[in-house]
């Protein structure tokens, strides 16, 4: 290889590798598809969270897409558990994904002619109002997923003759749209976060949230007031406050929490430094712009300037110097 050659490869980008639960057509890679740095990089299909968190853990991905939230069904859970227990993870990004759902069906079928309906139980639940006004002697079959549910049409492995699916699916399959916009709730969104191995959070925006889970020292009246304290006393909003059985023992929980605002925001650092003292365990998942980019506002005496000056005059005291007051 000659030396123009060696350095032109050298120099050429390392492609990156992004793993989403698919196949194609899933709202998971309509998630991804808001990622501009993942533009033109490998994606790569899996079947479950745990896949993807796994491929972060071992190398075989740069980050993953997961859903964590829905404003429906609350959160995701399996994806809450999977970054509670698995170290190494660190939460760069949250995307927002309206959830819209059309039922398809074999080329040529016609919705008049529809009595049997695949669809993942969630998604049947969300458009089952419209079902029953439309269908109202329909029966359902459960499918593995949004994107099975129609897969299953075509592949022959079901004998629905229709399915719900995510719109995406359409571009990905040669299926008959039967009917759009089918969900009950057409204020549905999803919430899905980027998730990399143990990195610096990306640098305060204004509009940031920070992501932790932590658990309660002992079970005792006033511990749950006791760990919100940390934040309340600070100024700081939660977005989110989630329970989730710890597994070792009945009522044992621990607490996922969105609070708004960054790591690097002197009342966050000062509420962090707080609930690590009070929490046996705390997981730190990251800081990292909001999705709606809609900035964190707080009364005057939670800014900055105001941690900062308490703290020049707790080390002024300690130096002997004279209290102005």
């Amino acid at each position: 290889m000659t030396s123009e050659a060696l350095e032109s490869a050298t120099s050429a980008p390392t492609r990156r590798t992004y793993s989403y639960l698919g196949p194609a057509g899933t709202f998971t890679e309509a998630a991804l598809a808001q990622v501009p740095e993942a533009w033109g990089q490998e994606w790569r299909p899996v079947r479950n969270v745990g896949e993807a968190l796994a491929d972060v853990v071992e190398g075989r991905s740069d980050a993953a897409m997961i859903a964590i939230e829905n404003s429906v069904d609350g959160g995701v859970s399996t994806a809450q558990d999977a970054l509670a227990t698995v170290p190494g993870l660190r939460i760069v990004g949250e995307y927002l994904v309206p959830v819209e759902f059309v039922l398809v069906g074999r080329p040529g079928a016609k919705l008049e002619d529809v009595s049997l309906v695949a669809a993942h139980p969630v998604a049947y639940a969300q458009c089952l109002q419209w079902l029953t006004r439309t269908l109202p002697a329909h029966a359902h079959i459960p499918a593995a997923s949004n994107v099975a549910s129609a897969m299953s049409l075509l592949d022959g492995s079901s004998d629905a003759d229709a399915a719900i699916a995510p719109p995406g699916i359409l571009e990905h399959h040669e299926l008959e749209l039967l009917a759009s916009a089918i969900g009950d709730n057409q204020n549905a969104v999803t919430r899905f976060v980027l998730v990399s191995r143990t990195v610096s959070s990306p640098p305060p925006t204004g509009a940031d949230k920070t992501s932790l889970i932590a658990e309660l020292p002992d079970d005792h009246p006033g511990a749950l007031l006791e760990m919100l304290e940390q934040f309340a006393t600070r100024g700081i909003n939660l977005s989110l406050l989630a329970s989730r059985p710890i597994g070792d023992a009945l009522g044992r929980y621990r607490f996922v929490i969105d609070a708004d605002g960054h790591i690097e925001d002197e009342r966050m650092a000062d509420a962090l430094l707080g609930l690590r003292r009070f929490s046996p365990k705390v997981v730190f998942l990251g800081s990292y712009p909001r999705a709606d980019r809609a900035v964190v506002r707080y009364p005057d005496r939670y800014s900055d300037d105001v941690f900062v000056e308490a703290r020049d005059w707790l080390r002024g005291l300690l130096s002997g110097e004279p209290d102005e007051g």
